[in-house]
């Protein structure tokens, strides 16, 4: 028995391929699908990073970075030292630190000229020198000083010759041998002579000659062209110009005398803090060469004028020195005891860590052990090995206090970033072109024994800016560089990279300098 042929029409054949479309694209979804990640998949060896539970990638929290949390195993803890301490209550001391140098007190410092030109003949005092007051200097031989004394000379003898004129009229008159009117015009020339007398003698007091000296002057005796350069203050000699043989005028520059019983220490006050400080403000100003010595003072002037560069003004505070130990030109560090101190807490300051712009602490999770939250702060006064803090975490917290750059550094290992940073990686871009356009701008400057360089760097307004310092040696006092306008205050380890990043806001020009705000650079941006 044969089979019977079978006939299938197009509208089966059509709606049967549609079919097995379907199940392979079903089949190749399953298959594809990933998988759910456990939580033993998130860990690693010595830690993990992940967010805490409902947080979001998109809204971290404002003032912090809650989607940043480092997890590290007990060994890992164990291995790094890593030490966890309650965050104390307190206050802020508002103690302002500012970088300062030692400069002369100017009103106790006096430049010597001479009174009187020629030539120098002898100098007797040498650099750094102690001198008293009324202590010779040097010695000029001066043509002008023996003209002078010439003419004194010569005008006191004509002085006496009519004197004697005058009294032998006199008797004339009273015996009716002279008439009056002779006598009169005798008068009238006597006074004539008395007065150039006066005259040369005030011409000699002012070419330094003493009263007893110009008292001895006269007819017979020699005249003296040599005078001498006095000590007008007691002090030490900080600058000579003066040598044996050269020509000097009353201009010329012989001598700097400083006293340096006291001195000034003169520093740069932050915009931000001016209505925190006044005159009056008690101060202490310490070394690096004496740091167990330290000077107490007050403040004593502040600028009325701010360096456009550095919206910084000066600030001056007097200090005794008796021993003579602060030498001027010396580095110092000035805290002023300033206003408007309130209730902080208390950390150890090595518990804070710089991540990009933000100065981070890492809290401790009470319900997981080893598991840290970073969290950003605002720091205020430093107090030997503590710090007062602001905002950012509160009493009876417990935050890694030693031990916390090995958080930091098993953060970055695993390249963790905040919400907001990959929240720009996520957003689409529409092109190569436009994602290269919004790298940030910036360039590398070197600290070197000359400043920066490049000290001058050109940005772009409204886009973003990422700038690298490197310092490269010790002989230089840039081991910290200022945004004052930005309030950005970074230091600068050795041959170590510091990034700064910001975004400016408007064309002009933006300074950056050392602590000391002795080295200067400037950002133009257009």
């Amino acid at each position: 028995m044969s089979a019977a042929p079978v006939t299938v029409s197009w509208p089966a054949l059509i709606a049967g391929g549609i079919g097995l479309v379907a199940a392979g694209a079903g089949i190749a979804y399953i298959a594809v699908r990933p998988a759910p990640p456990s939580q033993s998949a998130q860990r690693t060896a010595a830690g993990s990073v992940q967010r805490p539970a409902g947080a979001s990638p998109s809204a971290p929290a404002a003032g912090a970075t809650p989607d940043v949390v480092v997890t590290l195993t007990p060994e890992a803890i164990q291995r790094a030292g890593i030490i966890v301490a309650p965050v104390s209550p307190g206050r802020d001391t508002s103690a302002l630190r500012l970088p300062g140098v030692v400069e002369p007190n100017a009103y106790k410092q006096v430049v010597i000229t001479p009174l009187v030109g020629g030539r120098l003949t002898r100098v007797l005092a040498e650099l750094g020198q102690s001198v008293r007051r009324g202590q010779s200097l040097a010695e000029i031989f001066s043509p002008e000083l023996a003209d002078a004394e010439t003419r004194f000379v010569s005008a006191r003898a004509e002085l006496d010759a009519h004197e004697r004129e005058l009294q032998r009229t006199e008797k004339l008159v009273e015996i009716g041998s002279a008439n009056r009117q002779e006598l009169e015009r005798l008068h009238a020339e006597h006074t004539a002579k008395l007065t150039a007398v006066e005259s040369a003698k005030s011409r000699l007091e002012l070419l330094g000659l003493s009263a007893s000296t110009i008292a001895n002057l006269g007819p017979g005796k020699d005249v003296g062209a040599v005078t001498t350069v006095f000590a007008p203050i007691a002090g030490v000699v900080t600058e000579r110009a003066a040598n044996a043989g050269l020509i000097v005028d009353t201009a010329a520059k012989l001598f700097t005398v400083v006293d340096l019983s006291t001195v000034w220490v003169i520093a740069d006050l932050y915009e931000k803090d001016f209505s925190r400080v006044s005159v009056g403000t008690s101060a202490t100003v310490t070394t690096k060469a004496f740091p167990d010595t330290a000077l107490k003072g007050k403040v004593s002037y502040i600028d009325s004028q701010v360096n456009p560069e550095t919206r910084t003004a000066k600030v001056r505070v007097e200090v005794a020195n008796p021993k003579q130990g602060l030498r001027l030109g010396m580095f110092a560090d000035v805290t002023i005891e300033a206003a408007g101190g309130g209730a902080a807490a208390l950390i150890s300051h090595a518990a804070v860590q710089n991540v990009g712009n933000q100065t981070v602490v890492y809290v401790a999770d009470p319900q997981q052990p080893g598991r840290f939250i970073e969290r950003e702060v605002r720091l205020g006064a430093r107090s030997g090995n503590y710090v007062a803090v602001l905002s950012g975490v509160k009493p009876g917290e417990r935050v890694v206090a030693e031990g916390s750059f090995a958080v930091r550094a098993e953060r970055d290992r695993l390249g963790v970033r905040g919400a907001q940073a990959r929240s720009r990686e996520e957003t689409p871009r529409p092109s190569s072109e436009s994602a290269s356009a919004r790298e940030p701008q910036g360039g590398k400057v070197v600290l070197t024994e000359k400043g920066y360089e490049p000290a001058k760097l050109t940005l772009r307004a409204g886009e973003p800016a990422r700038i690298t310092f490197v310092r490269t040696t010790d002989k230089t006092c840039g081991t910290e560089v200022v945004f004052p306008s930005l309030n950005i205050r970074r230091p600068l380890p050795l041959n170590e990279p510091v990034v700064i990043e910001f975004t400016p806001k408007a064309s002009g020009e933006i300074g950056f300098a050392c602590g000391m705000n002795m080295l200067r650079g400037t950002v133009v941006v257009q």
